[in-house]
């Protein structure tokens, strides 16, 4: 890649033609404007001699813009005006910070996606395993063609060449994602997959860029309060707005709000559909089998364009019938960017998803513990479908929480849904970051023992799953949703190293 050389009279111009800038303070026009820009971050601490440096954030103090400007920033760029822009470090006063942050990303890194091959997957859940299966499935053709592996962001993990790490956010701040991009491009990475949140979608996290193919999973009613969406079809429409962003996508015949989807896909220059009821999607899986946990199923592609008409039984490596949705969805857009199906079985056959509905049994195999990041209505509802299926008979026991701050209704929703299929719920602690750790635990204890259920309340979550598993008999499985193999907690506004719930069952399952 060539590297670009940009000056702070670039950013501010970039900004102009938006119709986003207010004014520069000095003038851009002025010595400042000249200066060059070596970086752009929205964290102070990450400044150095030449950065541009965005204020934004629900945290952000003034005392930040300070430090970030004692550290050598060329600029600034804010949505506040401050007064302290300066020879040497203009302010940029915008109309909207969020909005102009795809405008300072592009005016720096330039239109990476034109160069990336980016895929984009939205949907209330299955967004990371479908994510895994598409990096899977790219990373066995890349091999079979000498090329580098695929580049990865997800809510579980990121991966572009450079950085490799568990993340925070399921779709990262436009800033962070074209830096993925730009090492990606820089490590002689050409593919990218990753999750788009509704969040994401919203907020700019990805406005200016384009995915080559995106896929619509599913929708269902999560994500509701005052800093996410303030109702169904705010959160919905959201969602929606990933088909204006591909040039290609797929969407599940099977989830509801068709309607909805066919008119917002529109946006889109070329849609398919998947499906494992309606023979007529392009992409139709059918004759699924479960054998001990091996999930096979036969994959029918027929009439998508360039690409030759299948009809091939797949074998999963990940557990649960479950999953059959997110891989026919990774099919279709390995089948809408040219992958042959090959290696679409191939890298089926060989994917895992970390923390993804993996199963822990004792030393005896009598025990099993199962973890996941189940978080939400429709995935509880779908994991106790195919526990049902795969363990007949057997009791549920569980250990989980909700977050603080945001999706309110999975209290009751995750309460009652645990008080009606488990035989015993622990009540625990997840991300409650500013809340009562012991107020949320107690609002949703109310709905376990509505729905019938018997609940106690250990906060700490490693002695809550030790507990659980002190609890267990040969007759129950654990069940232990929401964080799969994350080894953070977010407590107050801190992430604060902890086990990952699947170390903790390795260690205390012995």
């Amino acid at each position: 890649m060539e590297e670009r050389i940009i000056t702070v009279k670039d950013i501010a111009a970039a900004l102009g033609t938006a119709g986003m800038l207010r004014r520069t303070d000095p003038p851009a026009e002025g010595p400042s404007g000249d200066t060059a820009v070596t970086g752009v971050t929205y964290n102070s601490r990450e400044v150095s001699e030449g950065t541009a440096f965005v204020c934004k954030g629900a945290h952000f103090r003034e005392q930040y813009l300070k430090d970030a400007m004692d550290a050598g920033a060329s600029c600034y760029i804010t949505g506040t005006e401050y007064g302290l822009g300066k020879e040497g470090c203009p302010e940029l006063l915008v109309e909207d910070i969020r909005k102009a942050m795809p405008v300072i990303a592009e005016t720096f890194y330039g239109d990476l996606s034109e160069e990336l091959t980016l895929v984009g997957i939205t949907g209330t859940k299955g967004k990371s395993t479908t994510t895994y299966y598409m990096r899977y499935i790219l990373d066995d053709w890349l091999e079979a063609s000498g090329e580098n592996k695929s580049a990865v962001c997800s809510g579980i993990y990121n991966y572009d060449g450079v950085i490799d790490e568990e993340s925070h956010l399921t779709t990262p701040e436009i800033l962070e994602l074209y830096t993925h991009m730009d090492n990606a491009l820089k490590s002689g990475i050409h593919y990218l997959s990753m999750e788009v949140s509704s969040q994401g979608l919203r907020y700019d996290r990805v406005d200016g860029v384009t995915f080559a193919a995106g896929a619509f999973l599913n929708i269902g009613r999560d994500h509701i309060s005052p800093i996410e969406h303030p109702d169904y079809e705010d959160y919905f429409r959201s969602k929606l707005l990933l088909f204006g962003h591909c040039r290609k996508a797929c969407f599940n015949l099977d989830c509801d709000g068709q309607e909805e989807l066919r008119e917002a896909s529109k946006d889109c220059p070329y849609v398919i559909t998947f499906s494992q009821r309606d023979p007529s999607a392009e992409v139709y899986g059918y004759d699924v089998k479960s054998e001990e946990g091996r999930v096979s199923f036969r994959i029918r592609i027929k009439g998508v364009e360039g690409y030759p008409d299948t009809d091939e039984e797949v074998v999963l490596g990940t557990f649960g019938t479950i999953n059959v949705e997110n891989a026919l969805a990774a099919a279709s857009l390995a089948a809408l960017i040219g992958v042959p199906f090959g290696h679409v079985r191939g890298g089926l056959a060989k994917s895992t998803s970390p923390g993804r509905m993996e199963v822990f049994r004792s030393a005896d195999g009598k025990r099993i513990a199962i973890v996941d990041y189940a978080h939400n209505k429709l995935s509880y509802e779908r994991f106790f479908e195919t526990i049902g299926d795969e363990f007949p008979g057997k009791k549920i026991m569980i250990v989980f929480g909700c977050p603080g701050g945001k999706a309110f209704a999975r209290r009751e929703e995750l309460g009652t849904i645990a008080g009606s299929r488990c035989c015993h719920s622990i009540i625990t602690e997840e991300d409650y970051g500013e809340e009562d750790v012991n107020s949320i635990c107690e609002e949703i204890a109310v709905h376990v023992r509505a729905a019938g259920g018997s609940c106690e309340i250990i906060t700490d979550r490693v002695e809550a799953i030790k507990k659980a598993i002190s609890l267990m008999d040969d007759d129950t499985i654990l069940f232990l949703p929401g964080k799969g193999r994350e080894t953070r907690e977010k407590r107050g506004i801190l992430y604060i190293d902890t086990p990952s719930d699947a170390d903790v069952v390795i260690e205390y399952m012995k």
